[in-house]
């Protein structure tokens, strides 16, 4: 089955299709993003360096901007953003254990 555009969708099944791939696509993007936490927990020399409050600020500032740019609730992103980031925190921390202090 060939994936439509949102506006194009005429059954439930078009819709499920297209959010099917597109959450594909959001999983490989997120697998990509959470390689640079990899890159970040091997290149941070300290522990205490994982969590930049001012970065995380920024960065779902960031992402609620590109949000309403995009005609979307600045909230929604704001509260998926803060998920995402102390996900990835909580994922770096543990990153950056596991390669300073192996098994």
């Amino acid at each position: 089955m060939s994936v439509k555009a949102g506006p194009d969708c005429a059954t439930m099944a078009d819709v499920r299709a297209g959010v099917d791939a597109l959450d594909r696509e959001l999983v490989a993007l997120l697998a990509r993003r959470f390689a640079y936490m990899d890159a970040a927990a091997r290149i941070k020399l300290s522990r205490d360096l994982v969590r930049d409050e001012g970065r995380k600020a920024e960065v779902i500032a960031k992402a609620a901007a590109a949000a309403r740019a995009a005609g979307l609730p600045e909230g929604l992103a704001e509260a998926l953003w803060e998920t995402l980031v102390e996900s990835s925190i909580a994922y770096e921390l543990g990153r950056w254990d596991e390669i300073r202090n192996p098994a």
